[in-house]
Protein backbone atom coordinates (compact mmCIF):
# COMPACT_ATOMS: atom_id res chain seq x y z
CA UNK A 1 0.00 0.00 0.00
CA UNK A 2 1.34 3.28 -1.39
CA UNK A 3 1.41 6.16 1.48
CA UNK A 4 -0.90 9.20 0.69
CA UNK A 5 -0.31 12.44 -0.17
CA UNK A 6 1.00 15.17 2.85
CA UNK A 7 2.25 18.69 2.79
CA UNK A 8 3.62 20.94 5.15
CA UNK A 9 2.26 24.59 5.38
CA UNK A 10 4.25 27.16 7.39
CA UNK A 11 2.46 30.40 8.83
CA UNK A 12 4.77 32.40 6.15
CA UNK A 13 3.16 30.51 3.25
CA UNK A 14 6.56 28.32 2.78
CA UNK A 15 4.86 24.85 1.57
CA UNK A 16 6.75 21.19 1.25
CA UNK A 17 5.28 18.35 -0.23
CA UNK A 18 5.79 14.98 0.40
CA UNK A 19 4.10 11.39 1.81
CA UNK A 20 2.12 10.43 4.43
CA UNK A 21 4.27 8.31 7.03
CA UNK A 22 1.65 8.69 9.69
CA UNK A 23 -2.22 8.51 9.97
CA UNK A 24 -4.33 10.54 7.45
CA UNK A 25 -5.85 13.88 8.62
CA UNK A 26 -4.17 17.28 10.02
CA UNK A 27 -2.18 18.76 13.16
CA UNK A 28 -1.18 21.98 13.96
CA UNK A 29 2.05 23.19 16.25
CA UNK A 30 5.41 25.37 16.44
CA UNK A 31 7.91 23.30 13.73
CA UNK A 32 11.37 23.09 15.38
CA UNK A 33 13.94 21.72 13.91
CA UNK A 34 16.46 18.57 16.18
CA UNK A 35 19.72 18.26 14.87
CA UNK A 36 20.16 14.64 17.03
CA UNK A 37 21.31 11.85 14.84
CA UNK A 38 20.43 9.07 17.10
CA UNK A 39 17.67 8.78 19.94
CA UNK A 40 14.33 9.44 17.63
CA UNK A 41 11.91 7.57 19.92
CA UNK A 42 13.30 9.46 23.14
CA UNK A 43 12.22 12.77 21.42
CA UNK A 44 8.92 12.19 20.19
CA UNK A 45 7.88 10.49 23.22
CA UNK A 46 9.27 13.48 25.37
CA UNK A 47 6.70 15.81 26.86
CA UNK A 48 8.28 18.68 26.06
CA UNK A 49 7.59 18.25 22.59
CA UNK A 50 3.99 18.53 23.25
CA UNK A 51 2.19 21.40 20.73
CA UNK A 52 5.47 21.22 18.52
CA UNK A 53 5.97 19.49 15.27
CA UNK A 54 9.52 17.83 14.86
CA UNK A 55 11.71 18.23 11.91
CA UNK A 56 14.94 16.09 11.94
CA UNK A 57 17.79 17.61 10.14
CA UNK A 58 19.36 13.55 10.25
CA UNK A 59 18.07 11.94 6.72
CA UNK A 60 18.11 8.32 8.49
CA UNK A 61 15.48 8.95 11.15
CA UNK A 62 13.89 5.14 11.73
CA UNK A 63 17.10 3.23 11.20
CA UNK A 64 16.87 1.52 14.43
CA UNK A 65 13.42 1.10 14.19
CA UNK A 66 10.81 1.24 17.79
CA UNK A 67 11.34 -0.60 21.25
CA UNK A 68 9.16 -1.06 23.81
CA UNK A 69 11.70 -0.18 26.47
CA UNK A 70 12.79 3.32 25.65
CA UNK A 71 9.55 5.21 25.82
CA UNK A 72 10.09 8.52 27.90
CA UNK A 73 6.10 8.65 28.26
CA UNK A 74 3.01 6.65 28.12
CA UNK A 75 3.02 8.31 24.56
CA UNK A 76 4.34 10.51 21.71
CA UNK A 77 3.77 13.95 22.77
CA UNK A 78 4.90 15.54 19.60
CA UNK A 79 2.18 17.24 17.54
CA UNK A 80 3.55 16.02 14.09
CA UNK A 81 6.90 14.39 12.93
CA UNK A 82 8.96 15.73 9.60
CA UNK A 83 11.69 13.46 8.02
CA UNK A 84 13.43 13.37 5.07
CA UNK A 85 13.50 9.87 3.58
CA UNK A 86 11.24 7.26 3.79
CA UNK A 87 10.80 3.55 4.32
CA UNK A 88 14.46 3.31 5.78
CA UNK A 89 15.24 -0.20 6.57
CA UNK A 90 15.29 -0.78 10.40
CA UNK A 91 17.80 -2.93 11.98
CA UNK A 92 18.18 -3.53 15.26
CA UNK A 93 18.75 -6.04 17.98
CA UNK A 94 15.92 -4.62 20.37
CA UNK A 95 13.47 -3.65 17.54
CA UNK A 96 10.45 -4.66 18.33
CA UNK A 97 8.47 -2.38 15.45
CA UNK A 98 8.86 0.49 12.93
CA UNK A 99 9.02 4.58 13.43
CA UNK A 100 6.33 4.27 10.54
CA UNK A 101 3.54 1.69 12.23
CA UNK A 102 4.40 3.33 15.92
CA UNK A 103 3.48 6.82 14.45
CA UNK A 104 0.12 5.14 12.90
CA UNK A 105 -0.76 3.25 16.68
CA UNK A 106 0.03 6.46 18.15
CA UNK A 107 -2.21 8.39 15.54
CA UNK A 108 0.32 10.85 14.72
CA UNK A 109 -0.17 13.02 11.39
CA UNK A 110 3.32 12.42 9.67
CA UNK A 111 5.70 13.32 6.78
CA UNK A 112 8.18 12.10 4.94
CA UNK A 113 9.92 12.93 1.60
CA UNK A 114 10.50 16.61 2.77
CA UNK A 115 13.50 18.48 1.94
CA UNK A 116 14.74 19.09 5.40
CA UNK A 117 17.77 20.92 4.81
CA UNK A 118 15.82 23.54 2.78
CA UNK A 119 12.65 23.50 5.62
CA UNK A 120 15.88 23.90 8.63
CA UNK A 121 17.28 26.95 6.37
CA UNK A 122 14.30 28.74 6.15
CA UNK A 123 13.62 27.98 10.08
CA UNK A 124 17.00 28.91 11.09
CA UNK A 125 16.00 32.58 9.35
CA UNK A 126 12.86 33.70 10.30
CA UNK A 127 12.64 31.92 13.64
CA UNK A 128 10.50 28.64 14.71
CA UNK A 129 7.17 29.54 12.69
CA UNK A 130 3.87 27.63 13.26
CA UNK A 131 3.10 25.29 10.71
CA UNK A 132 0.03 22.32 9.28
CA UNK A 133 0.93 18.97 8.47
CA UNK A 134 -2.00 17.66 6.39
CA UNK A 135 -2.09 14.15 4.98
CA UNK A 136 -5.10 12.44 2.80
CA UNK A 137 -7.49 14.73 1.57
CA UNK A 138 -5.25 17.92 1.08
CA UNK A 139 -7.47 21.46 1.37
CA UNK A 140 -4.63 24.55 2.00
CA UNK A 141 -7.41 26.68 3.31
CA UNK A 142 -7.96 24.74 6.07
CA UNK A 143 -4.55 24.37 6.98
CA UNK A 144 -4.50 28.02 7.00
CA UNK A 145 -7.12 28.54 9.06
CA UNK A 146 -5.53 26.14 11.45
CA UNK A 147 -2.36 27.81 11.50
CA UNK A 148 -4.49 30.97 12.02
CA UNK A 149 -6.64 29.70 15.46
CA UNK A 150 -3.21 28.13 16.75
CA UNK A 151 -1.88 30.50 19.38
CA UNK A 152 1.48 29.27 19.66
CA UNK A 153 4.06 28.47 22.92
CA UNK A 154 4.40 32.30 23.97
CA UNK A 155 2.10 32.30 26.52
CA UNK A 156 0.68 28.97 26.70
CA UNK A 157 1.09 26.55 29.75
CA UNK A 158 1.10 23.01 28.51
CA UNK A 159 2.43 21.50 31.67
CA UNK A 160 -1.34 20.99 33.30
CA UNK A 161 -1.96 19.71 30.03
CA UNK A 162 0.84 17.26 30.15
CA UNK A 163 1.06 16.20 33.56
CA UNK A 164 0.13 13.26 35.23
CA UNK A 165 -3.20 13.97 37.25
CA UNK A 166 -2.84 11.57 40.39
CA UNK A 167 0.14 11.28 42.86
CA UNK A 168 2.01 8.06 41.90
CA UNK A 169 5.42 6.69 43.50
CA UNK A 170 8.77 5.60 41.02
CA UNK A 171 10.48 2.31 41.82
CA UNK A 172 12.22 1.69 38.39
CA UNK A 173 15.94 2.18 37.94
CA UNK A 174 18.29 2.18 34.90
CA UNK A 175 18.26 -1.36 33.12
CA UNK A 176 21.39 -2.96 31.70
CA UNK A 177 19.89 -3.78 28.02
CA UNK A 178 22.60 -6.50 27.45
CA UNK A 179 22.31 -8.67 30.76
CA UNK A 180 18.06 -7.49 30.34
CA UNK A 181 18.95 -6.78 34.49
CA UNK A 182 18.46 -3.65 36.76
CA UNK A 183 21.37 -2.56 37.60
CA UNK A 184 22.53 -2.41 41.21
CA UNK A 185 20.25 0.21 43.40
CA UNK A 186 21.85 2.29 45.69
CA UNK A 187 20.52 2.20 49.07
CA UNK A 188 17.34 4.48 49.44
CA UNK A 189 18.54 7.89 51.36
CA UNK A 190 16.64 10.34 50.55
CA UNK A 191 13.05 11.21 50.27
CA UNK A 192 12.24 13.28 47.44
CA UNK A 193 9.32 14.86 45.55
CA UNK A 194 9.09 15.32 41.72
CA UNK A 195 7.01 18.22 40.11
CA UNK A 196 5.89 16.74 37.03
CA UNK A 197 5.78 19.34 34.05
CA UNK A 198 5.93 16.65 31.86
CA UNK A 199 8.94 14.35 32.70
CA UNK A 200 10.90 12.22 31.25
CA UNK A 201 11.22 8.60 32.89
CA UNK A 202 14.94 8.34 32.12
CA UNK A 203 15.26 11.21 35.04
CA UNK A 204 13.09 9.13 37.10
CA UNK A 205 15.47 6.34 36.48
CA UNK A 206 18.49 8.16 37.22
CA UNK A 207 17.42 9.76 40.59
CA UNK A 208 16.04 6.19 41.87
CA UNK A 209 19.82 5.04 41.37
CA UNK A 210 21.09 7.56 42.91
CA UNK A 211 19.32 6.56 46.07
CA UNK A 212 15.97 8.63 45.83
CA UNK A 213 12.25 7.41 47.58
CA UNK A 214 10.47 9.30 44.33
CA UNK A 215 7.22 10.34 44.87
CA UNK A 216 5.49 12.52 41.50
CA UNK A 217 2.92 14.92 42.12
CA UNK A 218 0.76 17.26 39.34
CA UNK A 219 1.99 20.61 38.27
CA UNK A 220 -0.32 22.21 40.24
CA UNK A 221 0.16 20.25 43.32
CA UNK A 222 0.38 22.53 46.74
CA UNK A 223 3.57 23.25 48.43
CA UNK A 224 2.15 23.01 51.87
CA UNK A 225 1.17 19.74 50.99
CA UNK A 226 4.89 18.91 49.25
CA UNK A 227 6.16 20.21 52.88
CA UNK A 228 3.55 18.01 54.99
CA UNK A 229 5.33 15.18 53.32
CA UNK A 230 8.55 15.74 54.70
CA UNK A 231 11.16 15.62 51.51
CA UNK A 232 15.01 15.53 51.64
CA UNK A 233 14.84 17.69 48.61
CA UNK A 234 12.21 18.20 45.64
CA UNK A 235 12.87 17.91 41.95
CA UNK A 236 11.25 20.58 39.52
CA UNK A 237 10.82 18.87 36.05
CA UNK A 238 11.41 19.34 32.19
CA UNK A 239 8.27 20.39 29.87
CA UNK A 240 6.37 21.98 27.55
CA UNK A 241 5.41 25.76 27.16
CA UNK A 242 6.08 29.13 28.40
CA UNK A 243 7.08 29.27 31.83
CA UNK A 244 6.02 32.45 32.92
CA UNK A 245 2.26 31.10 32.26
CA UNK A 246 2.66 28.83 35.24
CA UNK A 247 2.30 31.15 38.05
CA UNK A 248 0.91 28.77 40.24
CA UNK A 249 4.45 26.74 40.07
CA UNK A 250 6.40 29.81 40.38
CA UNK A 251 4.41 30.34 43.46
CA UNK A 252 4.88 26.99 45.00
CA UNK A 253 8.74 27.12 44.22
CA UNK A 254 8.69 30.44 46.62
CA UNK A 255 7.48 28.57 49.39
CA UNK A 256 9.91 26.35 48.90
CA UNK A 257 12.70 27.95 49.07
CA UNK A 258 11.77 30.53 51.63
CA UNK A 259 11.70 26.88 53.34
CA UNK A 260 15.38 26.03 52.40
CA UNK A 261 14.29 22.61 50.85
CA UNK A 262 16.85 21.35 48.74
CA UNK A 263 15.75 22.09 45.21
CA UNK A 264 17.18 20.72 41.38
CA UNK A 265 15.70 22.03 37.80
CA UNK A 266 16.32 20.44 34.80
CA UNK A 267 14.63 22.80 31.86
CA UNK A 268 11.57 23.63 32.23
CA UNK A 269 12.14 23.34 35.95
CA UNK A 270 15.31 25.54 35.52
CA UNK A 271 13.67 28.48 33.98
CA UNK A 272 10.71 28.35 37.20
CA UNK A 273 13.20 28.15 39.51
CA UNK A 274 14.74 31.03 38.24
CA UNK A 275 11.94 33.25 37.88
CA UNK A 276 10.77 32.01 41.83
CA UNK A 277 14.12 33.76 42.39
CA UNK A 278 13.02 36.89 40.94
CA UNK A 279 14.80 36.08 36.97
CA UNK A 280 13.45 36.94 33.46
CA UNK A 281 12.81 34.62 30.94
CA UNK A 282 12.68 35.26 27.10
CA UNK A 283 11.23 32.89 23.76
CA UNK A 284 14.51 32.37 21.77
CA UNK A 285 14.20 32.23 17.88
CA UNK A 286 13.88 28.98 17.25
CA UNK A 287 15.36 27.08 20.26
CA UNK A 288 17.91 24.76 21.18
CA UNK A 289 16.94 20.95 19.74
CA UNK A 290 19.95 18.10 19.70
CA UNK A 291 22.46 16.44 21.24
CA UNK A 292 25.63 18.09 19.84
CA UNK A 293 25.59 21.36 22.78
CA UNK A 294 28.71 22.33 24.12
CA UNK A 295 28.63 24.00 27.64
CA UNK A 296 31.02 25.01 29.46
CA UNK A 297 31.54 24.33 33.38
CA UNK A 298 32.28 28.63 34.32
CA UNK A 299 34.72 27.28 37.44
CA UNK A 300 36.24 24.54 36.05
CA UNK A 301 36.35 25.90 32.53
CA UNK A 302 35.65 21.63 31.25
CA UNK A 303 33.32 21.38 28.54
CA UNK A 304 30.22 19.33 28.32
CA UNK A 305 28.69 17.71 25.04
CA UNK A 306 25.15 18.30 25.96
CA UNK A 307 21.36 17.00 24.74
CA UNK A 308 19.06 20.03 24.45
CA UNK A 309 15.40 20.54 24.14
CA UNK A 310 13.97 24.38 24.98
CA UNK A 311 12.30 27.10 23.17
CA UNK A 312 12.71 29.69 26.24
CA UNK A 313 15.58 30.61 28.51
CA UNK A 314 16.54 32.68 31.45
CA UNK A 315 18.02 35.62 30.18
CA UNK A 316 21.50 36.27 31.82
CA UNK A 317 21.72 39.95 31.78
CA UNK A 318 19.04 40.80 34.65
CA UNK A 319 20.04 38.01 37.25
CA UNK A 320 19.08 38.53 40.84
CA UNK A 321 22.37 38.84 42.75
CA UNK A 322 21.90 35.42 44.76
CA UNK A 323 21.65 33.48 41.56
CA UNK A 324 25.12 32.47 40.54
CA UNK A 325 25.90 30.88 36.92
CA UNK A 326 27.53 27.89 36.71
CA UNK A 327 27.10 26.29 33.11
CA UNK A 328 26.97 28.38 29.76
CA UNK A 329 26.47 27.45 26.26
CA UNK A 330 29.18 28.04 23.87
CA UNK A 331 26.87 28.09 20.60
CA UNK A 332 25.52 31.42 21.92
CA UNK A 333 26.34 32.12 25.45
CA UNK A 334 23.08 31.67 26.67
CA UNK A 335 22.79 30.46 30.55
CA UNK A 336 23.20 27.02 30.56
CA UNK A 337 23.29 26.42 34.90
CA UNK A 338 23.00 28.24 38.41
CA UNK A 339 22.93 27.77 41.86
CA UNK A 340 21.79 29.82 44.94
CA UNK A 341 24.00 27.92 47.58
CA UNK A 342 22.49 29.37 50.43
CA UNK A 343 18.84 27.84 49.61
CA UNK A 344 20.44 24.56 48.52
CA UNK A 345 18.74 25.29 45.13
CA UNK A 346 20.29 24.80 41.49
CA UNK A 347 19.16 23.99 37.97
CA UNK A 348 20.28 22.75 34.74
CA UNK A 349 18.84 24.26 31.27
CA UNK A 350 20.11 20.85 29.06
CA UNK A 351 18.88 17.49 29.82
CA UNK A 352 21.56 15.85 31.77
CA UNK A 353 19.14 12.31 31.35
CA UNK A 354 19.24 12.24 28.03
CA UNK A 355 20.02 8.46 26.32
CA UNK A 356 20.85 7.47 24.06
CA UNK A 357 22.78 11.09 23.93
CA UNK A 358 25.53 12.13 25.37
CA UNK A 359 26.11 11.67 28.82
CA UNK A 360 28.77 14.22 29.97
CA UNK A 361 26.62 16.03 32.41
CA UNK A 362 24.88 13.01 34.08
CA UNK A 363 27.07 13.71 37.23
CA UNK A 364 25.35 16.78 37.81
CA UNK A 365 22.53 14.78 39.43
CA UNK A 366 25.40 14.49 42.16
CA UNK A 367 25.25 17.61 43.15
CA UNK A 368 21.18 17.24 44.30
CA UNK A 369 22.47 14.28 46.46
CA UNK A 370 25.19 16.64 47.83
CA UNK A 371 22.91 19.50 49.08
CA UNK A 372 20.22 17.29 50.45
CA UNK A 373 22.95 15.47 52.20
CA UNK A 374 24.30 19.12 53.57
CA UNK A 375 20.77 19.86 54.20
CA UNK A 376 20.26 17.23 56.57
CA UNK A 377 23.47 17.61 58.37
CA UNK A 378 22.80 21.41 59.01
CA UNK A 379 19.63 20.13 60.21
CA UNK A 380 20.87 17.81 63.02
Amino acid sequence: MSNSESILLLEDGSTFRGQSIGIEGFSVGEVVFNTSMTGYQEIITDPSYDSQIITFTNPHIGNTGINYEDMESLKVHASGVILRDIGILANSWRKNDTLQNFLKNENIVAIGGVDTRKLTKILRTTGSQNGCVMSGKIDLNIAKESIRKFNGLDGSDLAKKVTTKSIYEWNEGLTDIYNVNKLQEKKTAFKVIAYDFGIKHNILRILKDHGCDLTIVPADYSADKVLDMKPDGVFLSNGPGDPKACGYAIDNIKILLDKKIPLFGICLGFQLLALASGAKTTKMKFGHHGANHPVMNLVTKRVFITSQNHGFIVDDKALPENIVPTHVSLFDNSLQGFEIRENYAFGFQGHPEASPGPQDINLIFNKFISFMSERKNANK
